[in-house]
């Protein structure tokens, strides 16, 4: 890891206490497995909120962001939408993580499976200021597409 970490208390929940708390699974890894906390079958095109069996309290100046597991999303469809998801500082309920089915047949959640990655990040706030007229660049208002094919 590049630096220090920062701490992150996390409650365990009831329908969690058995569960592994979100753990790094190698040395190198940049996210933290978490695993569901409840069995769900997700049909083709569906999407649920599935349980973590945990809250937790992010110190301020930072947000965790909740992504999915490339396994998943390779051999299944199986993603989280709002990807990156962010867990906000001062949030304190639940980590629900949501995931969608892309794949052509149903995909069972299970519990204790892991189902997406936690990434601690710094937040940069800013503050935004009204003007009339922005500078100009090479770009412009050129939109989605405008630099390539």
């Amino acid at each position: 890891m590049s630096s220090d970490p920062i701490r992150i208390a996390v409650r365990r929940l009831p329908h969690g206490r058995d569960l592994p708390l979100p753990a790094y699974a190698t040395p190198g890894a940049a996210g933290m497995d978490v695993v569901a906390a409840e069995d769900v079958t997700l049909a083709p095109g569906a999407r649920h909120a599935v349980a973590t069996g945990f809250a937790m309290a992010i110190p301020s100046g930072y947000e965790v962001q909740v992504r999915p597991r490339s396994g998943l999303a390779l051999k299944y469809g199986i993603t989280c939408l709002n990807t990156p998801g962010t867990i906000d500082s001062d949030y304190r309920g639940e980590l629900k993580v949501i995931l969608a089915n892309l794949g052509d047949a149903p995909f069972a959640v299970v519990r204790g499976e892991r189902i997406a990655q936690l990434v601690p990040a710094p937040v940069q706030t800013a503050t935004l200021t009204e003007v009339d007229a922005l500078d100009d660049t090479e770009r412009g208002a050129g939109g989605f597409g405008s630099t390539g094919r």
